[in-house]
């Protein structure tokens, strides 16, 4: 739960939100709110999780629809994980990425060989 309230707590605070704002806005009190982003709470109703996800877009989401294989799918969850890294780890995110661009060039390298 902790993970999870660090999250609504970074993204509010990004968005320019207040705590009691958001609480309202929520319908909730601020106390619970600043318990459920300092890992205090045990519990979320599933409607609280669902206004969660619709104000602040905690959870990343894909259009299945949209994406007709596996692969493209999963290089969707990537870029929607690395966006989310990035606002928490940016050095983190860069060394990812070069280290995915760097593997893909080499191997493009051997390939063409």
């Amino acid at each position: 739960m902790r993970n999870l309230g660090q999250r609504v707590r970074a993204i509010r605070v990004k968005k320019g939100i207040g705590l009691n704002e958001f609480a309202n806005k929520l319908g909730v009190s601020s106390g619970y709110l600043s318990n459920l982003e300092t890992g205090k709470t045990e519990t979320i109703h599933l409607s609280l999780l669902e206004k969660l996800q619709d104000e602040l877009e905690i959870f990343p989401t894909v259009d299945l629809g949209e994406i007709d294989n596996e692969l493209l799918y999963r290089i969707e969850r990537v870029n929607l994980l690395l966006k989310q890294l990035a606002e928490n780890n940016p050095e983190l995110t860069d060394y990812l990425l070069s280290t995915v661009e760097k593997g893909i060039e080499v191997f493009n390298k051997k390939s063409s060989s």
